[in-house]
């Protein structure tokens, strides 16, 4: 600990403490985290395959088939520890993508549909034409099954990407490709929870729903707390992964039922805190330390409820648990899913299949074709316009970004192809060589196109 200069006399500062005194906006929060978190998860994916073809691949492969059992009385829960991250640990993740989901559409970029529909469409085109490619490479039997594989993006990734040549592209463009990621994310969720349903359990689904239910009338009692949410959405969680259901789409469900209006309205939060504030400067005592002032403490206990009453449950969560799921959640589950075993001899086989080509092309070529046509015809027809200071060449450079399929996509060919393993194998391969082409073309591309700003 040191104290500062003469002009900060009181104020006892660390040196990791100093970023407090710099006030970011949420958005530029966002976009730091989805940064450092795509270069985290590089890392780890790098990690997962130097495991997966070294001397260690034996020591990984026993991690992840590793047996968790969870027991209480005759009751228990037993699943590999792949099993576990993949349903349980992303749930985590689903459910903060959910509250991304539900802020984008109440006051983001998702609210203002003028703003909003040309992400919107460039988003869906950006998710069909991969989805036709892909079925074009394998329009029958097993293989099939993956043509939700090429229609994600990996909004981390992509950020951090976009965020490298942030002296180069206008602002607005990484609020758009952050808006297309988004409602990608939102038609992922979508189509992991009808498309890849395999067998539903109809008593466990109907405890589902009643528990959704209950967590939609805790949200209109106007219930603020957090842990009648949380005890309620974890035996949804339970329910769904009973059903059939996956698990993960509890993250989303019990997201989009927590409160985003807070108890207090700026005006009155101003009021109260201007008056506390007025108790607690009256009450000081030169000399005394706050731990000995009653009236001192009990003002500043009161601060804390009432700063907590202005901000939004939702905004509240977003903010606690955004940091934990793309520093831990995230990089855990590349560890232990990008691990796939590099057979240079078959190397040339693997990529020629056509479950690889056509995530391969689906990623690259096919959002590229998607996000740009889509887009171009909807400038054209007049239901969408360009956002300020964006040229269309810029709008192409991103859809390149967005063939970047990371986390969203290794999930779903996991889904789509778990009594797959040789199928998985080449669909994370075309995920991996996809997403690393379609980052280093999408870079180029808008470096190019780019005015260097000052």
């Amino acid at each position: 600990m040191k104290q500062t200069n003469n002009s900060e006399r009181g104020v006892h500062i660390s040196p990791w403490e100093k970023s407090f005194d710099k006030v970011i906006t949420p958005f530029e929060e966002f976009i730091h985290r989805q940064t450092t978190s795509g270069m985290l998860l590089m890392g780890t994916a790098i990690l997962a395959l130097v495991l997966a073809n070294s001397a260690l691949s034996g020591f990984y492969s026993n991690l992840q088939h590793m047996m968790i059992s969870i027991s209480i009385g005759s009751w228990s829960l037993e699943k590999s520890l792949h099993h576990w991250v993949n349903d349980g640990l992303m749930a985590l993740f689903f459910f903060v993508v959910g509250l991304e989901l539900k802020r984008e559409m109440m006051v983001g970029e998702l609210a203002d549909m003028r703003k909003a529909a040309l992400p919107m469409i460039a988003a869906v085109g950006g998710m069909l034409a991969p989805a036709f490619i892909y079925l074009g490479f394998n329009p029958v039997g097993e293989a099939a099954r993956g043509w939700g594989i090429p229609m994600a993006t990996d909004i981390a990734f992509a950020i951090g990407a976009l965020v490298l040549l942030a002296h180069r592209v206008p602002k607005s463009l990484i609020t758009f490709l952050v808006a297309l990621a988004i409602v990608d994310d939102l038609g992922a969720v979508a189509v992991i929870a009808v498309f890849y349903t395999d067998t539903l359990v109809y008593d466990a689904l109907f405890m589902a729903l009643g528990l959704l239910g209950l967590l939609i009338a805790f949200n209109m009692a106007g219930i603020r707390r957090i842990s009648p949410y949380a005890i309620v959405a974890v035996f949804l969680w339970y329910f769904l992964l009973k059903s059939g259901v996956h698990a993960t789409i509890a993250g989303v469900l019990g997201a989009f039922t927590v409160p985003a209006i807070p108890k207090y309205d700026p005006e009155r939060f101003s009021q109260q805190m201007k008056n506390l504030m007025a108790r607690f400067d009256k009450s000081y005592r030169p000399g005394e330390s706050i731990l000995t002032n009653i009236e001192m403490r009990s003002v500043v206990q009161t601060l804390e409820n009432g700063i907590l009453k202005v901000e939004a449950p939702l905004q509240r969560l977003e903010h606690a648990w955004h940091l934990p799921v793309a520093f831990l959640v995230v990089p855990i589950f590349a560890l232990f899913n990008a691990g796939i075993p590099l057979q240079l001899g078959s190397l040339s086989e693997t990529l020629s299949h056509p479950v690889t080509l056509g995530i391969g092309v689906g990623l690259i070529g096919g959002k590229f074709i998607g996000i740009t046509l889509s887009s171009w015809l909807a400038i054209k027809l007049g239901v969408a316009q360009l956002p300020p200071g964006i040229r269309f060449t810029q709008i192409a450079g991103v859809s390149l970004l967005a063939g970047i399929g990371f986390t969203m996509a290794i999930f779903i060919a996991e889904l789509g192809f778990a009594a797959q393993p040789d199928y998985l194998l080449k669909a994370k391969t075309g995920i991996l060589a996809a997403s690393l082409l379609s980052g280093v073309l999408g870079y180029v591309w808008l470096r190019l196109v780019g005015d260097k700003k000052e």
